[in-house]
């Protein structure tokens, strides 16, 4: 909103609206739509039935049966994102029908072409992210009901059941604590290029209770998604073909490029909130965690990397906070760093329960006389174990971004 005559304050520096983020929801999609115009039902319909599609080995048939549709008729931001989800676990559900044994090379021209003309009318890249999986892929089951996980559903889903649903909505739910943090965001830098010390404080104490917040709602994975039912079924559909040994050629998106591409899988990484309170709080990661983390930005809607980007571009919070000499700012501005950093320590405590543990049941499990051979979509993948789905050395990954987040903090 400009302002309408010299009395009112001047705008901040971070209009959050301009860059599609919601004061009520973040980063979230607010309200997503969940039906799309009647000439899109081929693609709805199949959507909508992806479990007991790909569970039964059907989905690619249905797929080669579908009609190419153009995209003209699609009409905003919300119908795009609609499309794009759909489309999206259409094609993770056709690549991993029969498991990471039993990939395709060619993805078919009536469902790449489409995808490929939403993806570049959203930014998006075409592939399964953050973005699609937990951003736009929410309902409220009473449309006048609270936003806590007892009244939220997905609108699409795979295989998984439960544990999916649980595993989407816990990470949504992280998002939605975060929002009083990235509200706080533009009252710092507001507060830094103003001198305003009070309003930093509190910004900086809002910040710090929003990521301990964060913390507290990731905590709730134990209860909603078990581990076995997480590694053996869902992460293979959350995987891409960069990066992944069972796709090592990447995928030929036919009637777009006649080159395969490369896409990295669904990864935390691509969430736009920790990339923006790293970037506030001056965190400086390792040269190869830095340079991966700086990819998964190209995964997040425009708008939102270009928020990114802009705190980036902003006055130093750290060196303004260094030359104050204002001890409270400095105990408020560590508050924050200590409370990222046990963030991250606890998100490589859900990945070693969900992950390495459960892959060593896996492996066990395969070593045991008369294990199944056979390519199976409930078959745990072995070609990420050590991976995380983006493609990265997981625990590597994590605990450097963990311990230079712990670097941080500034010294008395």
């Amino acid at each position: 909103m400009e302002a309408s005559d010299d009395t009112e304050e001047p705008p901040l520096p971070l209009a959050l609206a301009r860059f599609q983020v919601s004061e009520e929801f973040g980063f979230l999609l607010p309200d997503p739509l969940t039906e799309l115009p009647a000439p899109y039902s081929p693609w709805m319909d199949i959507a909508h039935e992806l479990p007991q599609l790909i569970m039964s080995h059907r989905l690619r048939s249905r797929v080669h049966q579908m009609p190419q549709l153009s995209t003209q008729h699609l009409r905003g931001r919300e119908q795009l994102h609609l499309a794009h989800l759909a489309l999206s676990f259409i094609t993770m559900g056709y690549i991993w029908q029969e498991g990471e044994e039993g990939t395709v090379q060619v993805l078919p021209r009536n469902l790449a072409v489409p995808y490929w003309e939403v993806s570049q009318a959203l930014g998006l890249p075409p592939i399964l992210s953050h973005a699609d999986f937990v951003l736009a892929n929410w309902r409220r089951k009473d449309p006048r009901g609270p936003l806590e996980i007892e009244n939220l559903d997905t609108i699409i889903t795979l295989p998984g059941g439960e544990s999916l649903r649980g595993f989407i909505l816990v990470t949504l739910l992280v998002e939605k604590a975060a929002v009083p943090g990235i509200k706080a965001i533009s009252q710092a830098l507001g507060a830094v290029l103003q001198g305003d010390g009070d309003t930093l404080h509190r910004a900086l104490e809002e910040l710090a209770g929003a990521i301990g917040a964060m913390s507290t709602a990731l905590r709730r994975m134990h209860d909603y998604v078990d581990p076995e039912v997480f590694y053996s079924m869902i992460r293979i559909f959350l995987s891409g073909w960069k990066d992944n040994p069972a796709m090592p050629h990447g995928l030929v998106y036919e009637g777009v490029s006649p080159e395969p591409l490369a896409f990295s899988g669904g990864s935390a990484a691509q969430s736009t909130v920790l990339h923006a309170f790293d970037e506030l709080l001056g965190i400086c990661h390792r040269q190869d965690t830095a340079a991966f983390l700086h990819r998964m930005r190209d995964y997040m809607p425009p708008p939102h990397r270009a928020f990114v980007e802009r705190i980036r571009g902003a006055a130093s919070l750290k060196q303004h906070v260094l030359c104050s000499g204002d001890a409270r700012l400095r105990l408020a501005f560590n508050r924050c760093v200590s409370a990222l950093t046990d963030f991250r320590s606890y998100h490589i405590t859900i990945v070693t329960k969900y992950i390495a543990t459960a892959a060593a049941k896996a492996r066990a499990r395969r070593a045991e006389p008369g294990a199944s051979a056979g390519p199976s979509a409930g078959k745990a993948p072995s070609a990420l174990e050590d991976k995380g789905t983006g493609g990265s050395h997981i625990f590597t990954f994590l605990k450097s971004i963990r311990d230079t987040t712990r670097e941080g903090m500034i010294s008395a």
